[in-house]
């Protein structure tokens, strides 16, 4: 899988993926639909918009905290968990921390190239856990 924003520019190196098909949620739902029927060396080229894929940017999960409640040790990239929300640490200057709530690919429209490289039926463990085993 390669992923690209909607300019072209790589957001992450080619991978391989191993996902669990039918609506158990590893997959973005848009994604997963192209994907149905699909066989060995098949290919899909997908763009999605941001509300389908991580939503647009919402400016209300932006904060700027007081840099003592989190101690020394912060830093730009950590995550914070609080009130059930996943804050990444986006800054850090003088007395200040900024944490931003959103997924890092929030408001982008996001290309995805896939080749379907297998494709074989989910054991009986995989459909009770809902998770694709090795």
């Amino acid at each position: 899988m390669s992923l690209q924003d909607a300019q072209g520019v790589q957001l992450s190196a080619p991978s391989e993926l191993t996902y669990l098909h039918g609506g158990y949620g590893h997959m973005l739902p848009a994604l997963e639909r192209a994907l149905e029927g699909k066989g060995p060396g098949e290919s899909v080229m997908l763009q999605l918009e941001p509300e389908q894929a991580f939503g647009e940017y919402d400016a209300e999960l932006l904060r700027v905290e007081p840099l003592s409640r989190y101690g020394k040790g912060v830093a730009v990239g950590m995550q914070v968990e609080e009130a059930d929300t996943i804050y990444t640490v986006t800054d850090v200057a003088a007395d200040k921390v900024v944490l931003d709530g959103n997924h890092p690919l929030a408001g982008m429209a996001l290309r995805f190239s896939l080749v379907i490289l297998t494709v074989r039926e989910a054991s009986e463990e995989e459909l009770r856990s809902g998770v694709s085993l090795p």
